[in-house]
């Protein structure tokens, strides 16, 4: 029996000591994921222009002939000596909302008549964030290649003859475009047109129009393409349409742009893949770019950065629940320089959608046109806008706000707890007006709530300190016997109360909720331009950059970049410093050398790693950690004080209560005189 109840023991032991193994390489990983994300050991600063490269224009993915110049006369074929052609129209660009916050429209859409496209798309209600001088954001760039060429959004690409298997390159053409019309609603419409027709007769055999429509306070646009028979026989054709694409950099740390595609499950849920930067440069061919799900219905797909979407929904035909007339969707990284690490910042990334063939009759016959219809979101990835919109509600549109889980906390823990912290955080803005004192007060209640737990671990640390001559004694003692020496420990520990997990329970409890609000602060949109103070972290997103150095300072061999000097992660050394001074556990040096050395090695280690890789990341993640820091060494210094104060109270006659009092003290009370007697 007793035995039996050793190998219980010596189990119990074993276990908790691989927890706490697990607990620490958790930590340690986590650590090391950061600082790899923390931007230091990035050699080039973001690059703040547009970039480009040609998209492909054939089914076999063959790269296509350069621009053809924009002349009334000259005639765009689909390849030599065919029967159809297209006519370049004038070149011209039209304008659809506005960059004036007072016009009422969110953003103002710059469109090119070449491939009837979206050249840019710039925002009334967000700057670039450039301290100097901020202008709009323009949140939809052209693409540029070395050789001149471009890929712009919703560009219709090559239209293809399926019968004759012949494709023209609508994406090179200037579609004739005509002037804005507005409506009584106060929305804004352009229209583009282009006719293909027989080489040689000038017979109209295709007609395709372009249409897109803004609308005053919404990030909604709709983008129609009608494509028409105009022949006497039946046609069967189909196109290709490039998505959204050039979107700016929004991160200063990592680089966190993503194509992405949502679809409707079998159950009715919505769920998403996507494609990162790093993703698409690694893929080798077609299939490895593709945003495909088995057994579910496509909804949208989108080209994401940091706090930004463009999401092209294809509606369906009536009559049906689901689009099923886009048969393929895929990522394309461009890189215009074609370094081959595809690292050098000027890479973006783009969508393209293959429409399926559709067979159109007769002109004069029904079913001789066939209308797309889409709907393109381009704003903030905002979830309060997307949970009291309906239709972005319906489709899942808060898919494309991606945080930051890792293996030991899986989406499904780190989610909830992540919006619900800036569900929470919006609610006390509301009330403040300034987030970064809502920082400060979401470290307060955070340490509040946690202070029961925390207690315990610095008391239970505090027994464990003195309890370290004891144990070395049992190890020495016990040194050939590890289940008596197990055994012995145990009943140590229990003896006074102390308990070896407890010093790590905090860290544990509190590691997936550093994870979600590192997650919720560093993704929020809300804090992107949010200030803090007027002199100082005027951007809770970016670092709070207390001096701009004229040129980056590059630490030699590890070529680090250095852009200014940031306040926050220094202080935030200081204040671990202090931590670690008030840690219970630096007594135990004295009962065991090698402890003695962790300690001096801890004592030097976190100061340094935590500003360093913290350095570049955003002022309100380093404004919480700091104040959370802080907090917690006036946290210690009053467990401390009580601990001392327990500690005299058991010399003058009060003894401590077990754990079945809750660790309270209370005076040794004399017996009933009947008892004495």
């Amino acid at each position: 029996m007793l035995d039996t109840r050793n190998e219980i023991e010596d189990a119990g032991y074993k276990i908790m000591r691989i927890a706490l193994t697990l607990v620490v390489t958790v930590f340690v990983l986590f650590c090391g994921w950061l600082v790899v994300e923390s931007g230091l050991f990035e050699c080039s600063a973001l690059n703040s222009g547009t970039c480009i490269l040609l998209q492909k224009t054939t089914d076999n993915e063959k790269t296509g002939a350069a621009n053809a110049p924009a002349s009334k006369n000259e005639r765009l074929e689909a390849a030599e000596a065919i029967t159809f052609g297209v006519d370049h129209a004038r070149v011209k660009s039209v304008t659809l909302g506005s960059t004036d916050p007072k016009s009422g429209f969110n953003f103002q859409l710059e469109l090119s008549s070449k491939g009837a496209a979206i050249r840019k798309a710039t925002f009334s209600g967000f700057d670039d964030r450039d301290y100097k001088n901020p202008q709009p954001l323009v949140i939809i760039s052209p693409v540029q290649k070395i050789d001149g060429s471009e890929v712009l959004s919703m560009a219709s690409k090559g239209f293809v003859f399926v019968q004759q298997q012949l494709q023209l390159p609508l994406d090179k053409l200037h579609w004739e475009s005509f002037n804005v019309e507005t409506a009584p609603d106060g929305s804004q419409a352009a229209r583009f047109e282009a006719v293909i027709k027989v080489v040689g007769t000038n017979e109209p055999v295709i007609k395709l129009v372009k249409t897109y429509k803004v609308f005053p306070g919404r990030y909604l646009l709709d983008c129609n393409i009608a494509v028409e028979n105009f022949s006497s026989v039946e046609r069967e054709v189909r196109f290709n349409l490039a998505g959204p694409s050039g979107l700016g950099r929004e991160a200063f740390r990592t680089d966190m742009r993503k194509v992405m595609a949502g679809f409707r499950e079998s159950d009715g849920q919505v769920s998403s893949v996507r494609l990162d930067r790093k993703k698409l440069s690694r893929a080798e061919n077609l299939d490895d770019r593709r945003l495909t799900k088995a057994g579910a219905n496509f909804l949208w797909a989108a080209a994401v950065n940091k706090y930004f979407a463009a999401i092209l929904v294809p509606l369906p035909d009536e009559g049906k629940e689901y689009c099923d007339w886009v048969t393929d969707k895929t990522g394309r990284l461009h890189n215009p320089d074609g370094d081959s690490k595809a690292d050098s910042g000027d890479e973006t990334i783009g969508l393209d959608l293959e429409i399926a063939p559709s067979t159109l009759a007769a002109m004069g016959q029904t079913n001789s046109s066939k209308t797309y219809n889409f709907q393109l979101y381009i704003g903030p990835k905002d979830k309060s806008l997307f949970d009291k919109n309906e239709q972005y509600r319906e489709l899942g549109f808060v898919q494309t706000i991606t945080f930051m889980p890792c293996f030991c906390c899986p989406t499904s823990i780190i989610y909830p707890l992540a919006f619900g912290i800036l569900a929470l955080m919006k609610w006390m803005y509301a009330f403040i007006g300034n987030y970064g004192v809502v920082i400060i007060i979401l470290v307060f209640l955070m340490r509040l709530a946690m202070h029961p737990i925390t207690k315990k671990s610095q008391v239970s640390m505090s027994k464990m300190t003195k309890l370290a001559p004891k144990a070395e004694e049992i190890k020495k003692k016990y040194a050939n016997n590890k289940a008596e020496m197990n055994k012995q420990m145990m009943a140590l520990y229990k003896e006074q109360g102390a308990s070896p997990i407890m010093g790590f329970l905090p860290m544990m409890v509190q590691m997936p909720i550093w994870i979600a609000l590192w997650s919720a602060v560093y993704a929020s949109i809300e804090l992107r331009g949010a200030p803090f103070l007027p002199f100082w972290i005027t951007d809770l997103s970016v670092p709070d950059a207390l001096y701009r150095f004229p040129t980056a300072i590059v630490v030699p061999l590890l070529n680090w970049k250095i852009e200014s000097l940031n306040l926050l992660p220094l202080m935030m050394g200081v204040a671990f410093y202090l931590q670690q001074k008030l840690m219970p556990s630096q007594a135990a040096a004295s009962a065991n050398p090698q402890v003695a050395q962790q300690q001096k090695m801890m004592m030097i280690m976190l100061p340094l790693m935590f500003p360093l890789m913290l350095y570049k990341a955003p002022s309100g993640v380093n404004l919480y950690i700091m104040a959370s820091t802080f907090a917690g060494v006036f946290e210690q210094h009053v467990i401390r004080k009580h601990i001392r104060e327990k500690e005299e109270a058991e010399s003058k006659g009060l003894v401590a209560a077990t754990s079945k009092t809750g660790g309270k003290v209370k005076k040794k009370k004399p017996k009933p005189f009947y008892k004495n007697m």
